[in-house]
Protein backbone atom coordinates (compact mmCIF):
# COMPACT_ATOMS: atom_id res chain seq x y z
CA UNK A 1 0.00 0.00 0.00
CA UNK A 2 2.47 2.41 0.83
CA UNK A 3 4.39 1.93 -2.49
CA UNK A 4 1.01 2.37 -4.14
CA UNK A 5 0.56 5.57 -2.62
CA UNK A 6 4.03 6.60 -3.08
CA UNK A 7 3.83 6.49 -6.67
CA UNK A 8 0.64 7.96 -6.70
CA UNK A 9 1.90 11.03 -5.25
CA UNK A 10 4.72 11.42 -8.05
CA UNK A 11 2.37 10.66 -10.76
CA UNK A 12 0.54 13.14 -9.51
CA UNK A 13 3.17 15.69 -9.21
CA UNK A 14 4.66 14.72 -12.25
CA UNK A 15 1.00 15.30 -14.39
CA UNK A 16 0.34 18.79 -12.21
CA UNK A 17 3.53 19.97 -13.58
CA UNK A 18 2.95 18.77 -16.92
CA UNK A 19 -0.43 20.75 -17.05
CA UNK A 20 0.51 23.20 -15.13
CA UNK A 21 2.92 24.10 -17.65
CA UNK A 22 -0.26 24.72 -20.22
CA UNK A 23 -2.54 26.37 -17.53
CA UNK A 24 -0.33 28.74 -15.73
CA UNK A 25 0.43 30.96 -18.50
CA UNK A 26 -2.97 30.84 -20.11
CA UNK A 27 -4.67 31.41 -17.01
CA UNK A 28 -2.20 34.64 -16.34
CA UNK A 29 -2.82 35.35 -20.30
CA UNK A 30 -6.38 35.66 -20.16
CA UNK A 31 -7.00 37.00 -16.80
CA UNK A 32 -4.54 40.31 -18.20
CA UNK A 33 -6.26 40.23 -21.33
CA UNK A 34 -10.03 41.03 -19.50
CA UNK A 35 -8.92 44.25 -18.71
CA UNK A 36 -7.30 45.40 -22.01
CA UNK A 37 -9.59 46.20 -25.50
CA UNK A 38 -8.48 43.05 -26.71
CA UNK A 39 -11.49 40.66 -25.58
CA UNK A 40 -13.33 43.64 -26.70
CA UNK A 41 -11.99 43.67 -30.05
CA UNK A 42 -12.49 39.99 -30.50
CA UNK A 43 -16.43 40.69 -29.25
CA UNK A 44 -16.89 43.45 -32.20
CA UNK A 45 -15.78 41.65 -34.70
CA UNK A 46 -18.04 38.51 -33.87
CA UNK A 47 -21.48 40.18 -33.42
CA UNK A 48 -22.01 40.64 -36.77
CA UNK A 49 -22.26 36.67 -37.38
CA UNK A 50 -25.01 36.33 -34.48
CA UNK A 51 -27.67 37.04 -36.41
CA UNK A 52 -27.08 33.57 -38.32
CA UNK A 53 -27.26 31.75 -34.80
CA UNK A 54 -30.51 33.38 -34.29
CA UNK A 55 -29.00 35.44 -31.31
CA UNK A 56 -28.87 39.38 -30.77
CA UNK A 57 -24.96 40.98 -31.72
CA UNK A 58 -24.06 41.18 -27.30
CA UNK A 59 -24.39 38.05 -27.14
CA UNK A 60 -20.82 37.53 -28.09
CA UNK A 61 -20.25 38.55 -25.14
CA UNK A 62 -20.58 35.62 -23.29
CA UNK A 63 -19.66 33.17 -26.25
CA UNK A 64 -16.05 34.90 -26.17
CA UNK A 65 -15.29 34.77 -22.31
CA UNK A 66 -16.95 31.28 -21.89
CA UNK A 67 -14.38 30.49 -25.02
CA UNK A 68 -11.60 32.54 -23.88
CA UNK A 69 -11.70 32.10 -19.86
CA UNK A 70 -14.46 29.46 -18.93
CA UNK A 71 -18.47 28.64 -18.39
CA UNK A 72 -18.42 30.91 -15.39
CA UNK A 73 -17.28 33.54 -17.32
CA UNK A 74 -19.55 33.10 -20.00
CA UNK A 75 -22.72 32.89 -17.45
CA UNK A 76 -21.32 35.85 -15.99
CA UNK A 77 -21.78 37.72 -19.40
CA UNK A 78 -25.34 36.13 -19.75
CA UNK A 79 -26.15 37.65 -16.11
CA UNK A 80 -25.50 41.24 -18.13
CA UNK A 81 -27.88 40.45 -21.29
CA UNK A 82 -31.55 40.27 -20.90
CA UNK A 83 -32.29 37.36 -23.35
CA UNK A 84 -35.41 34.96 -24.43
CA UNK A 85 -35.17 31.50 -23.01
CA UNK A 86 -34.38 30.27 -26.59
CA UNK A 87 -31.51 32.49 -27.13
CA UNK A 88 -30.42 31.37 -23.84
CA UNK A 89 -30.49 27.74 -24.48
CA UNK A 90 -28.69 28.31 -27.86
CA UNK A 91 -25.77 30.07 -25.93
CA UNK A 92 -25.76 27.12 -23.38
CA UNK A 93 -25.66 24.57 -25.78
CA UNK A 94 -22.88 26.31 -27.91
CA UNK A 95 -20.77 26.75 -24.61
CA UNK A 96 -21.24 22.82 -23.45
CA UNK A 97 -19.94 22.35 -26.58
CA UNK A 98 -17.25 24.76 -26.51
CA UNK A 99 -15.98 26.62 -23.61
CA UNK A 100 -12.33 27.02 -22.04
CA UNK A 101 -10.85 26.48 -25.53
CA UNK A 102 -7.25 27.88 -25.11
CA UNK A 103 -6.51 25.66 -21.49
CA UNK A 104 -8.66 22.21 -22.91
CA UNK A 105 -7.12 22.11 -26.21
CA UNK A 106 -3.71 22.65 -24.68
CA UNK A 107 -4.67 19.87 -22.65
CA UNK A 108 -5.62 17.89 -25.62
CA UNK A 109 -1.91 18.18 -27.07
CA UNK A 110 -0.57 16.65 -24.47
CA UNK A 111 -2.57 13.93 -24.71
CA UNK A 112 -1.17 13.47 -28.10
CA UNK A 113 -4.61 14.74 -29.78
CA UNK A 114 -4.51 16.81 -32.77
CA UNK A 115 -5.24 20.71 -32.16
CA UNK A 116 -7.20 20.67 -35.77
CA UNK A 117 -9.58 17.73 -34.37
CA UNK A 118 -10.53 19.18 -31.12
CA UNK A 119 -10.79 23.05 -32.78
CA UNK A 120 -13.02 20.97 -35.53
CA UNK A 121 -15.22 19.29 -33.71
CA UNK A 122 -15.92 21.93 -30.64
CA UNK A 123 -16.21 24.98 -33.03
CA UNK A 124 -18.09 22.77 -35.80
CA UNK A 125 -20.36 21.13 -32.48
CA UNK A 126 -21.72 24.71 -31.62
CA UNK A 127 -22.04 26.87 -35.23
CA UNK A 128 -24.39 23.80 -36.32
CA UNK A 129 -26.01 23.02 -32.95
CA UNK A 130 -27.18 26.70 -32.55
CA UNK A 131 -28.46 26.85 -36.65
CA UNK A 132 -30.29 23.85 -35.85
CA UNK A 133 -31.95 24.56 -32.60
CA UNK A 134 -32.65 28.30 -33.80
CA UNK A 135 -34.79 26.70 -37.04
CA UNK A 136 -36.24 23.80 -35.23
CA UNK A 137 -37.80 25.21 -31.88
CA UNK A 138 -40.09 28.02 -32.14
CA UNK A 139 -41.01 28.49 -28.69
CA UNK A 140 -38.71 29.99 -25.80
CA UNK A 141 -39.48 33.82 -26.68
CA UNK A 142 -40.23 34.36 -22.98
CA UNK A 143 -37.80 36.55 -21.61
CA UNK A 144 -35.08 34.49 -19.56
CA UNK A 145 -35.09 34.68 -15.32
CA UNK A 146 -31.80 34.45 -14.19
CA UNK A 147 -31.39 32.85 -10.31
CA UNK A 148 -28.27 34.71 -8.38
CA UNK A 149 -25.11 33.90 -9.70
CA UNK A 150 -21.86 35.12 -8.26
CA UNK A 151 -19.31 36.03 -11.00
CA UNK A 152 -17.86 39.03 -10.89
CA UNK A 153 -14.53 40.38 -11.82
CA UNK A 154 -12.66 42.44 -9.26
CA UNK A 155 -12.13 46.36 -10.51
CA UNK A 156 -8.59 46.81 -10.81
CA UNK A 157 -6.20 50.33 -11.89
CA UNK A 158 -2.92 49.83 -13.11
CA UNK A 159 -0.77 47.55 -14.53
CA UNK A 160 0.65 46.22 -11.37
CA UNK A 161 -2.43 45.10 -9.76
CA UNK A 162 -4.16 43.81 -13.17
CA UNK A 163 -0.55 41.69 -13.54
CA UNK A 164 -1.00 40.35 -9.21
CA UNK A 165 -4.15 39.62 -9.85
CA UNK A 166 -3.35 37.16 -12.99
CA UNK A 167 -0.21 35.80 -10.79
CA UNK A 168 -2.82 34.92 -8.21
CA UNK A 169 -5.54 33.23 -10.25
CA UNK A 170 -2.73 31.15 -12.14
CA UNK A 171 -1.22 30.47 -8.73
CA UNK A 172 -5.00 29.16 -7.78
CA UNK A 173 -5.52 27.47 -10.71
CA UNK A 174 -2.42 25.43 -10.19
CA UNK A 175 -3.05 24.43 -6.54
CA UNK A 176 -6.42 23.37 -7.34
CA UNK A 177 -5.40 21.43 -10.00
CA UNK A 178 -2.52 19.60 -7.74
CA UNK A 179 -5.57 18.86 -5.08
CA UNK A 180 -7.91 17.19 -7.54
CA UNK A 181 -5.27 15.29 -9.48
CA UNK A 182 -2.63 14.41 -6.54
CA UNK A 183 -5.03 12.47 -4.48
CA UNK A 184 -6.66 11.15 -7.61
CA UNK A 185 -3.86 9.66 -8.91
CA UNK A 186 -3.07 8.11 -5.81
CA UNK A 187 -6.29 6.32 -5.75
CA UNK A 188 -6.02 5.19 -9.40
CA UNK A 189 -2.86 3.90 -8.38
CA UNK A 190 -4.26 1.76 -5.65
CA UNK A 191 -7.14 0.81 -7.99
CA UNK A 192 -4.22 -0.32 -10.70
CA UNK A 193 -2.52 -2.72 -7.92
CA UNK A 194 -5.58 -4.17 -6.69
CA UNK A 195 -6.32 -5.26 -9.90
CA UNK A 196 -9.92 -3.33 -9.82
CA UNK A 197 -8.99 -1.19 -12.46
CA UNK A 198 -8.88 -4.24 -14.86
CA UNK A 199 -12.36 -5.33 -13.34
CA UNK A 200 -13.40 -1.90 -14.33
CA UNK A 201 -11.84 -1.83 -17.43
CA UNK A 202 -13.72 -5.55 -18.63
CA UNK A 203 -17.17 -3.69 -16.97
CA UNK A 204 -16.92 -1.02 -19.55
CA UNK A 205 -15.83 -3.53 -22.21
CA UNK A 206 -19.46 -3.12 -24.10
CA UNK A 207 -19.84 0.49 -24.03
CA UNK A 208 -16.39 1.09 -25.08
CA UNK A 209 -16.73 -1.33 -27.90
CA UNK A 210 -19.93 0.28 -28.74
CA UNK A 211 -17.97 3.46 -29.08
CA UNK A 212 -14.90 1.88 -31.38
CA UNK A 213 -12.61 1.70 -28.62
CA UNK A 214 -10.44 -0.99 -27.14
CA UNK A 215 -11.33 -1.24 -23.05
CA UNK A 216 -8.02 0.05 -22.00
CA UNK A 217 -9.13 3.36 -23.18
CA UNK A 218 -12.50 3.18 -20.18
CA UNK A 219 -11.08 5.81 -17.34
CA UNK A 220 -9.95 8.15 -20.46
CA UNK A 221 -13.69 8.12 -20.68
CA UNK A 222 -14.77 8.10 -16.73
CA UNK A 223 -12.56 10.92 -16.01
CA UNK A 224 -13.32 13.10 -18.64
CA UNK A 225 -17.60 12.71 -18.14
CA UNK A 226 -16.93 12.40 -14.83
CA UNK A 227 -14.39 15.66 -13.82
CA UNK A 228 -13.78 16.98 -16.86
CA UNK A 229 -11.07 17.52 -19.42
CA UNK A 230 -8.86 19.66 -17.59
CA UNK A 231 -8.65 18.21 -14.39
CA UNK A 232 -9.03 14.80 -15.92
CA UNK A 233 -5.99 15.00 -17.91
CA UNK A 234 -3.66 13.01 -15.73
CA UNK A 235 -5.51 9.73 -15.83
CA UNK A 236 -5.62 10.58 -19.67
CA UNK A 237 -1.89 11.11 -19.84
CA UNK A 238 -1.24 8.07 -17.40
CA UNK A 239 -3.86 5.59 -19.57
CA UNK A 240 -2.01 6.58 -22.53
CA UNK A 241 1.77 6.07 -21.31
CA UNK A 242 1.24 3.06 -18.93
CA UNK A 243 -2.09 1.30 -20.80
CA UNK A 244 -1.12 1.40 -23.82
CA UNK A 245 -4.24 3.79 -25.04
CA UNK A 246 -3.60 3.50 -29.34
CA UNK A 247 -3.41 7.58 -30.87
CA UNK A 248 -6.92 5.99 -32.20
CA UNK A 249 -8.44 5.13 -29.54
CA UNK A 250 -7.61 8.18 -27.96
CA UNK A 251 -8.47 10.42 -30.32
CA UNK A 252 -11.82 8.80 -30.44
CA UNK A 253 -12.18 9.16 -26.85
CA UNK A 254 -11.55 12.58 -26.63
CA UNK A 255 -13.76 13.92 -29.68
CA UNK A 256 -16.84 12.16 -27.30
CA UNK A 257 -15.48 13.80 -24.49
CA UNK A 258 -15.16 17.25 -26.04
CA UNK A 259 -18.88 17.07 -27.05
CA UNK A 260 -20.11 14.80 -23.35
CA UNK A 261 -17.55 16.04 -20.29
CA UNK A 262 -18.14 16.78 -16.99
CA UNK A 263 -21.64 15.93 -17.43
CA UNK A 264 -23.10 16.82 -14.02
CA UNK A 265 -20.98 20.15 -13.32
CA UNK A 266 -21.38 21.40 -17.11
CA UNK A 267 -25.29 20.76 -16.76
CA UNK A 268 -25.91 21.99 -13.38
CA UNK A 269 -24.09 24.83 -14.05
CA UNK A 270 -26.95 26.43 -16.21
CA UNK A 271 -29.95 25.66 -13.81
CA UNK A 272 -29.88 29.05 -12.68
CA UNK A 273 -30.31 30.61 -16.40
CA UNK A 274 -33.89 29.34 -16.23
CA UNK A 275 -33.62 27.00 -19.41
CA UNK A 276 -34.32 23.13 -19.29
CA UNK A 277 -31.41 21.46 -18.34
CA UNK A 278 -32.52 17.95 -18.99
CA UNK A 279 -32.53 18.85 -23.29
CA UNK A 280 -29.20 20.08 -22.75
CA UNK A 281 -28.01 16.76 -20.99
CA UNK A 282 -29.87 14.68 -23.46
CA UNK A 283 -28.53 16.46 -26.78
CA UNK A 284 -25.15 16.88 -25.67
CA UNK A 285 -24.95 12.91 -24.96
CA UNK A 286 -26.53 12.10 -28.05
CA UNK A 287 -24.26 14.14 -30.34
CA UNK A 288 -21.25 12.55 -28.56
CA UNK A 289 -22.07 9.18 -29.19
CA UNK A 290 -23.50 9.73 -32.58
CA UNK A 291 -20.12 11.77 -33.40
CA UNK A 292 -17.82 8.82 -31.69
CA UNK A 293 -19.35 6.17 -33.62
CA UNK A 294 -19.83 7.75 -36.87
CA UNK A 295 -15.77 8.54 -36.38
CA UNK A 296 -14.87 5.22 -35.87
CA UNK A 297 -16.33 3.40 -38.50
CA UNK A 298 -15.41 5.57 -40.96
CA UNK A 299 -11.46 5.33 -39.91
CA UNK A 300 -12.32 2.04 -39.59
CA UNK A 301 -13.07 1.68 -43.26
CA UNK A 302 -9.95 4.03 -44.12
CA UNK A 303 -7.80 1.50 -42.25
CA UNK A 304 -9.19 -1.47 -44.02
CA UNK A 305 -9.02 0.30 -47.42
CA UNK A 306 -5.08 1.22 -46.99
CA UNK A 307 -4.32 -2.50 -45.68
CA UNK A 308 -6.43 -4.08 -49.13
CA UNK A 309 -4.81 -1.12 -51.55
CA UNK A 310 -1.30 -2.66 -49.22
CA UNK A 311 -1.83 -6.20 -50.04
CA UNK A 312 -2.89 -5.79 -53.55
CA UNK A 313 0.64 -3.99 -54.00
CA UNK A 314 2.65 -6.42 -53.13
Amino acid sequence: MKDSVRKGLVAGLNTTWTLGKVIFPITLIISVLQYTPVLDWVINMVAPLMGLLGLPGDAAIPLVLGNFLNLYAGIAGILTLELSVKEVFIIAIMLSFSHNMLIESGVALKVGVKLWIILLVRIGLAIISAIIINLVWNGGSETAQYGFISSATPELEGLGAILLYGLQKAAFGIVQLAIIVVPLMVVIQIMKDLKWLDAFSRWLAPFTRFLGMKPNASMTLVAGLTIGLAYGAGVMIQAVKEDNVSKRDITLAFIFLVSCHAVVEDTLIFVPLGIPVLPLLLIRLSVALLLTIIVGLLWKRASLSQRKEASYGQ
